[in-house]
């Protein structure tokens, strides 16, 4: 083999190991992406329905319901209202009327079945995404669409 087919033979091989490496991470990456939604996105059927998301909203009043570990509530944008099954320990800032982001899978029977559940921490946050997701669904109470992470983009 001549040193021309060498150089042309490794520097084949290096870009096929380089391509190789940006599809394993890009695969990686895909695989790993979580996407928010919200209540009415979610009854409007743009949540995926096999994959993990985010859903944010309020928890509805009078819709939280305990059995030992497990919790049922449900998360509304005022325009459309998600039931939420989760087994675990909440947040101890979680309460009803207040801001929150449930992540986990929507099931068959229109159930979100979350495996992690944020509150809010303070009195003046609310996730971006869920303040946003709120505004976008007609919610009229300045306190609550106003209040986002300091500093956050809008």
């Amino acid at each position: 083999m001549k040193p021309r087919h060498k150089r042309i033979a490794i520097i084949g091989g290096i870009v096929a190991s380089v391509a190789l490496a940006a599809g394993l991470v890009l695969n990686a990456f895909q695989s790993n992406l979580v996407f928010f939604f919200s209540p009415s996105q979610v009854m409007a059927k743009e949540a995926p329905t096999a994959r993990t998301f985010r859903l944010g909203g309020l928890v509805k009043e009078g819709s939280v319901k305990r059995s030992g570990t497990s919790v049922e509530f449900a998360v509304t944008d005022t325009a459309q209202t998600i039931p939420v099954r989760f087994t675990g320990i909440l947040p101890d800032l979680f309460k009803e009327g207040k801001g929150v982001v449930a992540q986990g899978q929507l099931q068959g029977d229109g159930v979100f079945v979350a495996r992690e559940v944020l509150a809010k921490h303070d009195e003046n946050y609310m996730p971006p995404e869920a303040a946003e997701a709120l505004k976008r669904a007609g919610q009229t109470n300045e306190k609550i669409a106003n209040t986002v992470v300091p500093g956050a983009a809008r």
